[in-house]
């Protein structure tokens, strides 16, 4: 007869992916263990290798269906860093303006369809409501603007990209298409109602975030070094350095993609295919890190645009700099929003945008080693490629968002758990009446 209670939840939902949760309780009632596993592997690296490296591009992004447009981004400055290739400042702008189209639309999505039924009908409600179709029921117009918000980025994407979803138009070099002036000005007429949408949806996040002040201050606090992204200091999703962060809030490294390995230390563990990343210099487990929306804001100093950073100095007047506040992954993903609405409405207005300078006439294969990174939405991901004299991929090493996070999302369940089983710390939570009473 064993000691131990398991408690497992297979599949998690609410996920862009498969996992489950595996919490081991003692005799005594305390949490002996907690692990995040992910049971299987999608083998790109090798789908990749022996490959002309041109392709990858076109292949990285059927990793993720939620993230196809950063693994594209990631895997074609990857190939460009290898063989030395710079594109054209227009085709920059386009790739810009289609990573911050993602970055809005999936943030939309992860704000609405995975958080928001947890705020709008409280956290002890019945499972079975807390859903973006109860949301959708019970509050329509919530649900409308949500909508619009993700259609507008996704259908941004498209017409970029090529596709909502496996985008084709990156190319080595630049991009395939340039940007039409009929196409720039549907999208600027677009604007103004994704900025009221804006708006509701900031306004939302800030009372959820003001009434479930307990829960977000409270629950799963959890200390950890953090991974971004910056640019002169600005949150930055495109390009720039790598910044970690140690959990007292000293910035400990700022460096060029392509020292990763530096600083990138990876632990394999025995429950799951998933290697845990972390701050190499600070050893393992001592140096997990966390990527997503709330490291972001703590490694920057600031936003790259206005209302964005207004709404950061609000963050961070509320809960601090750095904040270990596993809840506030949902406020910094609503400033990361805003980052993205004013990066739209600038790139559009920018003329270069519709420039057809948008490609290099020749791209020659070649040997090299080139390292791409950007941030997904869900964290910071790169792609790291070799190839040989005929430019056929010899190498290749992924590192996604799960990989940054498994670790840290497993340490802050493990605070969680002992809160819930060991202090019934829920119990005294001062929540909130629900948006909506059922």
């Amino acid at each position: 007869m064993t000691d131990e209670k398991t408690i497992r939840i297979d599949p998690v939902t609410r996920l862009e992916g498969h996992g489950s949760l595996t919490i081991k309780l003692g005799k005594d009632g305390k949490v002996r263990d907690v692990q995040f596993n992910v049971g299987s592997t999608r083998f790109f690296e090798e789908f990749l290798q022996g490959r002309p490296m041109e392709e990858a591009p076109r292949i990285a992004p059927r990793i993720c269906g939620i993230c196809p447009i950063p693994h594209h981004l990631a895997s074609v400055k990857a190939v460009e860093a290898a063989w030395d290739v710079t594109p054209p400042p227009a085709a920059i702008k386009l790739r810009r303006l289609m990573i911050e189209a993602k970055q809005l639309s999936s943030h939309a999505i992860h704000f609405y369809a995975l958080a928001a039924p947890d705020f709008v009908f409280g956290p002890f409600a019945d499972p079975a409501v807390r859903n973006v179709a109860k949301v959708l029921e019970h509050l329509p117009d919530v649900t409308v603007q949500a909508i619009k918000l993700m259609q507008f980025g996704q259908e941004l994407c498209k017409t970029i990209g090529a596709k909502a979803i496996h985008p084709t138009t990156a190319i080595p070099g630049g991009m395939l298409t340039a940007l039409t002036e009929e196409e720039r000005d549907y999208w600027i007429g677009q604007v103004p109602e994704m900025l009221e949408n804006i708006t509701k949806t900031v306004d939302l996040a800030k009372k959820v975030v003001t009434d479930y002040i307990d829960v977000v201050t409270k629950v799963a606090v959890t200390p950890t070094y953090y991974l971004g992204l910056v640019n002169d200091g600005a949150l930055d999703i495109y390009d720039g350095k790598v910044r970690v962060m140690d959990p007292e809030g000293k910035i400990v490294a700022d460096f060029e993609p392509k020292d990763y390995q530096q600083y990138y230390g990876e632990h394999v563990a025995d429950h799951s295919f998933a290697t845990h990343v972390y701050y190499k210099p600070a050893g393992y487990p001592d140096g997990v890190w966390r990527a997503n929306t709330l490291a972001r804001c703590n490694v920057a100093d600031k936003m790259a645009t206005p209302l964005a950073q207004e709404a950061l100095v609000e963050m961070r007047e509320l809960i601090g700099r750095p904040s270990h506040h596993t809840f506030a992954f949902h406020y910094a993903r609503i400033v990361e929003m805003v980052q993205a609405a004013e990066w739209i409405k600038t790139l559009l207005e920018d003329p270069m945008i519709v420039s057809t300078d948008v490609k290099l006439a020749d791209v020659e294969p070649k040997a090299g080693d080139g390292v791409g990174l950007v941030e997904a939405p869900r964290g910071t991901l790169l792609h790291h490629y070799t190839s040989d004299e005929e430019g056929i991929l010899t190498d290749a090493n992924l590192i996604v968002a799960t990989n940054n996070n498994i670790a840290g999302i497993e340490k802050s369940l493990m605070v969680a758990a002992k809160q819930i089983f060991e202090e019934k710390a829920h119990e005294s939570l001062n929540l909130p009446d629900p948006l909506v009473k059922l």
